[in-house]
């Protein structure tokens, strides 16, 4: 993969759109500096062609298939609308997050809207709440994902209430800032959550990000709800952007838990300081079509990056991931390892690339994507890619794909395990390594238990 695969090759262009427009984006509250923010981005949005298979960076996609104009663009009446559902969407929510522990601070929003705002640590330790309330707002937004394109634009023009944690320099925070995203309602809407998270210089920090639907995945699991009828058809797009300073330190969990006719197109970008520490894990457990673009910018000397993910796809799911490991500054070092499976009809695609810049020199990256097919109608595709533009560096990349292993099969079976328990086993086995790679205790626990149910699904 050459560096001109993360640049929009020529697209022929699409009618024009109805439902995302500059206008819409315009009506949309807020102060004058976001909403001509806002409008920049839709009329950007809207100028450029959407983008298609025929793209490299969308290459085994379904984009293709997505109608935007199916879904219904946030609006003023957004503001503090919960879908309808009222308590029985809290008390799940609840349950979630005190499943995750001890928090520093919790920010929950309902279709893009802010709803709740807590925080247990000193005011002057950490900063969290509507990032047009921060002082920096117009200086955070947009800091870390520099190159706007695509569903990023979008986000930048329908995001109602972005998000910021800010901990102070200095600062070690002893437990995780929580952040949930809650995707609500029967109709077919489109959600926008924007998290903007900086580390001060020398801080120490973790964040868990959550994004689920009200009725389906995590929620479901841990406080069961009847989901007889058809699942709600969403458009998510969410983008978080990480800012680690000099010498900073963060732990950042993802988990996508939405329903099974939800589209997710999500992209994270993180920009690492010098001698600073990212640890990113990300967890996709749900969605129709669930993508993920994962950014990493070591733009610090000695700075570090570990990025783990893992996914379980089931159904016809298709689960997308697409990486970028940029080493900027001499002596960085990036970890990657990425793991999922797929069942039943269900694809997942990895696609990654590490590019060291001239200049980098002794740069240390590795990049690893291991998948196991469980269905003969289930399919993954893998491709690790290298960019090399330094010669004093280290790289290396990996993948595999292939069926559970015979031997492994064979020696529970011929102990008198059912050939479906069997397979089971060896696939909690499989997650079991990377889940308890999870930087933050609290949400450790929680992964887990997720994997496992939808692992137990799938033999079921």
């Amino acid at each position: 993969m050459a560096g001109a695969q993360w640049r929009a090759s020529s697209r022929e262009r699409h009618p024009i759109l109805s439902t995302f427009t500059p206008e819409h984006a315009a009506a949309l509250p807020g102060s004058p500096w976001l909403q001509a923010r806002r409008t920049a981005a839709a009329e950007a949005f809207a100028s450029a062609p959407l983008p298609t298979e025929k793209d490299e960076v969308w290459r085994y996609s379904r984009i293709d298939r997505l109608d935007l104009d199916r879904y219904r663009a946030p609006d003023a009446a957004d503001q503090g609308s919960d879908g309808g559902q009222g308590s029985s969407a809290s008390d799940r929510v609840r349950s979630l997050v005190d499943a995750l522990g001890p928090r520093s601070g919790l920010m929950v929003t309902i279709n893009g809207v802010l709803a709740t705002v807590a925080c247990t640590a000193p005011e002057e330790s950490v900063s969290i709440g509507r990032l047009t309330e921060h002082a920096d707002a117009r200086v955070l937004l947009g800091a870390v994902a520099t190159d706007p394109g695509d569903f990023v634009l979008l986000n930048d023009a329908f995001s109602i209430d972005p998000l910021v944690v800010d901990v102070a320099p200095g600062v070690t925070l002893d437990d995780p800032v929580v952040v949930v995203h809650v995707v609500n309602g029967r109709s077919e809407r489109a959600v926008f959550p924007r998290t903007v998270v900086r580390a001060g210089a020398g801080s120490s920090a973790a964040v868990v990000e959550l994004v689920v639907d009200v009725d389906s995945g995590l929620l479901a699991v841990l406080a069961p709800v009847d989901t007889a009828a058809d699942p709600p058809a969403h458009l998510v797009v969410p983008v978080t952007e990480l800012q680690v300073a000099d010498g900073a330190s963060l732990a950042y969990v993802g988990v996508q838990s939405l329903g099974s006719a939800t589209w997710q197109l999500a992209h994270q970008a993180s920009v690492i300081g010098a001698e600073a520490h990212l640890h990113s894990f990300a967890v996709a457990l749900g969605g129709g079509y669930a993508r993920l673009r994962t950014d990493s910018s070591l733009a610090g000397e000695s700075g570090t990056s570990k990025l783990r993910a893992a996914y379980l796809g089931r159904d016809d799911q298709m689960l997308d991931f697409r990486t970028l490991q940029d080493h900027v500054a001499p002596r960085t070092t990036s970890d990657l390892l990425f793991m999922g499976a797929v069942a039943d009809r269900s694809h997942s695609v990895y696609s990654g690339l590490i590019r060291v810049r001239p200049g980098a020199v002794r740069s240390d990256a590795m990049q690893t994507n291991h998948n196991l097919v469980l269905d003969e109608g289930a399919h993954a595709d893998s491709v690790p890619n290298l960019d090399i533009e330094e010669n004093d560096v280290r790289c290396s990349h990996g993948s595999t794909v292939g069926p559970v292993d015979e031997d492994q099969r064979y020696y529970l079976e011929s102990r008198g395990v059912e050939p479906s328990v069997a397979e089971r086993l060896i696939v909690a086995g499989f997650f079991e390594d990377i889940a308890s790679q999870v930087p933050v205790a609290g949400a450790r626990a929680t992964i887990s238990r997720a994997l496992a149910d939808r692992t137990g699904e799938h033999g079921a």
